[in-house]
């Protein structure tokens, strides 16, 4: 079976407890300037809990299945329940999972993830079998697909390397959305490869890492990934909303006012949606558009996946006015 796209990352078991009773405190030890607060020894009450699965390669996934593509996805999970709970998910949205991985050696990987009223959250991750995602096992040979998706593959630069390289020889387009692991491995790591990607996602603060360069030097951060990737760089920068450059022009557009119940899975929606309205029309302005209403569609409830949106559907708040530059 051919198939239009294929994901390829992490798999998390998700556990959301909202409502228990944390207070918010300022505080300069933390990057935030913010962090809950929770008496040692103490027990709170939970008032709200959400199970559900995520991880950027299952949540790309569903965006591509749920847009209408003939979807595959490439992951790892334990030979436990929540291993099964989440290839049990995919196949329910219609996602091969032949190629997933399954180990015995761990657990699945599981987050806990305390969600504040201001939608923001504090995440516990224990990455348990998404530690040990394994390239030798990664067996391409019989797959076919005209897209390969690449997020989260948690540093392991043997399984990017491996990807990029079949992807090239057999002519499949790339995107990537990479996470805070694979970024970690530096540009030296990293910069032979993003010229084979047709589209870069990352938001602000993780592209001036990459690049060395100032938190506001858009201009030099845009200059920069223009010279490194083959095709268009997709950048975001939370409430600010979003930029992108084809290497010519730089469109941008802001952010719906839309309610925020937690953040959970917003990059993951922006970025596969882009792509998956990119492959579909190539437009980059109807592109901006899709990935914002299925951002703004995922945050307005618990889990990465709830809100992702169906073909023909934009959501109900009112899309953002692209401006080209």
């Amino acid at each position: 079976m051919e198939f239009d796209v294929i994901t390829i990352g992490s798999a998390t078991r998700d556990v959301f407890l909202g409502d228990f009773g944390a207070k918010k405190i300022k505080s300069s030890d933390f990057s935030t300037g913010e962090a809950l607060e929770l008496g040692l020894g103490s027990k709170f009450e939970v008032k709200k809990i959400v199970l559900t699965t995520g991880g950027g390669a299952t949540n790309a996934a569903v965006t591509f299945a749920r847009q209408g593509f003939k979807t595959a996805c490439i992951g790892l999970a334990g030979e436990d329940i929540n291993g099964s709970e989440i290839i049990s998910e995919l196949q329910k949205e219609g996602i091969g999972t032949s190629h997933f991985q399954r180990h015995s050696d761990d657990v699945t990987a599981y987050s806990v993830i305390l969600v504040d009223e201001s939608g923001e959250r504090t995440i516990l991750s224990y990455k348990g079998e998404g530690q040990h995602f394994n390239a030798g096992l990664l067996n391409f040979d019989d797959l076919k697909t005209k897209w390969l998706f690449v997020s989260s593959l948690g540093g392991h630069l043997d399984m990017l390397e491996k990807a990029v390289g079949w992807a090239v020889a057999n002519n499949v387009k790339l995107a990537i959305n990479p996470g805070s692991k694979d970024l970690a491995l530096g540009l030296d790591a990293l910069i032979t490869h993003l010229k084979n990607f047709s589209i870069v996602t990352m938001n602000q603060e993780e592209a001036a890492k990459l690049l060395g360069l100032p938190f506001e030097d858009e201009s030099g951060i845009f200059k920069k990934m223009d010279e490194l990737i083959g095709g268009i760089f997709v950048m975001t920068n939370g409430h600010a909303g979003v930029k992108v450059s084809d290497g010519k022009n730089v469109r941008s557009a802001g952010v719906p006012d839309s309610p925020v119940v937690e953040r959970t899975g917003a990059g993951d929606a922006f970025a596969s949606a882009f792509v998956a309205e990119y492959i579909r029309s190539g437009d980059i302005s109807k592109s901006i558009q899709l990935a914002t209403a299925n951002a703004s569609s995922v945050v307005a409830q618990y889990g990465a996946k709830a809100g992702i949106l169906k073909a023909g559907d934009m959501g109900p708040w009112p899309l953002v006015k692209v401006e080209v530059k």
